[in-house]
C-alpha cells in the first residue's frame, strides 16, 4: 500500500516537472516573441524619427519667414535629440518607448501647425504678388497714358506756338545806287532795300514786337554796324545786321527797312534773314553781279 503511494506520488511529481518544463519553455518562446516585438518597434520607431527629421529640411526650403524658419529648425534639434535618446533606450523599456512615441506624435501635431501657416502664408504671398502686379500693370497703364498725354500735350503746344509764330513772306531785296535806283554793278551798291509782309496771324501774340534782320554775305560773314549788336537764337548769339521794332495787331503788314552800304561789297550770293521771337520766320537770297 505505501509502496502504491510512493509511485503515485512520483508520477504526480513527473508530472508537474513536465508540466513546469513545459510552462518555461512556452515563456521563454514568448519572451523571445517580446523581445523580438520590441526591437521591431523601436526599429521602426526610429525609421519615423528619422524621416520625420528630413521632413523638416523639405519644409525650410517652402519657408521665406525668418521667425516661422527658426521656429522649424528648433524643431528639427529636438526631434533630432528624441532621436538620440531612443537609440540609447533598450528595446524592453516599454515605458520609455511609449513616453517617445507620444513625443513623435506631439511633433507631428505641431509641424501639422506649421504646414497649415505655410500654407496660409504661401496662399497670402501669391496674393500678394498677384496684387503687387496688378498694381503694377495699372501704374504702368497709368503712367503710359500720362505720358501720352504730355506728349500729346507737348505736340499741341508746340503745334500752338508754331500757329502763333510770326510769318514774313514776300521778302524782295533790291541794291540801289545814290540815285535810288536798281544798281547794275555791285560797285554801285550804296544801299540795301529790304520790303517783306508779316502775314495775319490771329493766333499770335499782339504787341510790340522786335525783328531782327541779318544781311550774310557770300563769305558768310554778317553785315553789322557794331559788333555788339547780337540776338539770342537757340542758345547762341548771332550778330544782327538791322532791328525793327513794330506794333503787331495780328493783322498782315508790309513793312521796308534800309541797310546804308559803309562797307566794301563784292560780287557773289547775299543772303536776308528775318527773326522774331528766337525764331527765324522768313529768308531769302539775292545775288550781285
Amino acid at each position: 500500500m505505501k509502496s502504491k503511494s510512493l509511485i503515485v506520488l512520483g508520477v504526480i511529481l513527473v508530472l508537474a516537472l513536465i508540466g513546469v518544463t513545459i510552462l518555461l519553455i512556452s515563456e521563454k518562446k514568448t519572451n523571445k516573441e517580446l523581445v523580438l516585438e520590441f526591437n521591431l518597434d523601436k526599429e521602426d520607431l526610429e525609421n519615423q524619427y528619422t524621416d520625420f527629421a528630413k521632413q523638416y529640411d523639405e519644409l525650410k526650403l517652402t519657408v521665406s519667414n525668418d521667425s516661422l524658419s527658426t521656429l522649424l529648425e528648433q524643431e528639427q534639434v529636438k526631434t533630432q535629440r528624441l532621436l538620440e535618446e531612443l537609440r540609447t533606450v533598450k528595446s524592453s523599456n516599454a515605458s520609455e518607448i511609449r513616453r517617445l512615441k507620444n513625443e513623435l506624435a506631439s511633433l507631428r501635431k505641431i509641424m501639422i501647425g506649421y504646414i497649415n501657416q505655410i500654407d496660409s502664408l504661401n496662399r497670402l504671398t501669391a496674393h500678394q504678388r498677384e496684387v503687387i502686379a496688378d498694381v503694377t500693370q495699372k501704374y504702368n497703364a497709368a503712367s503710359r497714358q500720362v505720358s501720352n498725354l504730355s506728349e500729346e500735350k507737348k505736340n499741341l503746344t508746340k503745334t500752338v506756338t508754331l500757329a502763333a509764330q510770326l510769318d514774313a513772306t514776300n521778302i524782295n531785296i533790291l541794291a540801289v545806287n545814290k540815285r535810288d535806283k536798281v544798281a547794275k554793278k555791285v560797285k554801285d551798291v550804296v544801299k540795301f532795300k529790304i520790303n517783306f509782309t508779316i502775314v495775319k496771324n490771329i493766333t499770335a501774340e499782339t504787341g510790340e514786337r522786335t525783328l531782327y534782320i541779318r544781311i550774310t554775305k557770300p563769305d558768310n560773314d554778317v553785315l553789322t554796324k557794331n559788333a555788339s549788336n547780337t540776338f539770342s537764337y537757340e542758345n547762341r548769339n548771332l550778330a544782327y545786321s538791322i532791328k525793327k521794332y513794330i506794333e503787331y495787331n495780328g493783322e498782315e503788314q508790309n513793312l521796308t527797312v534800309y541797310w546804308n552800304v559803309e562797307e566794301f561789297l563784292y560780287a557773289g550770293k547775299y543772303r536776308v534773314d528775318i527773326f522774331a521771337d528766337g525764331t527765324m520766320i522768313g529768308s531769302q537770297s539775292f545775288s550781285l553781279e
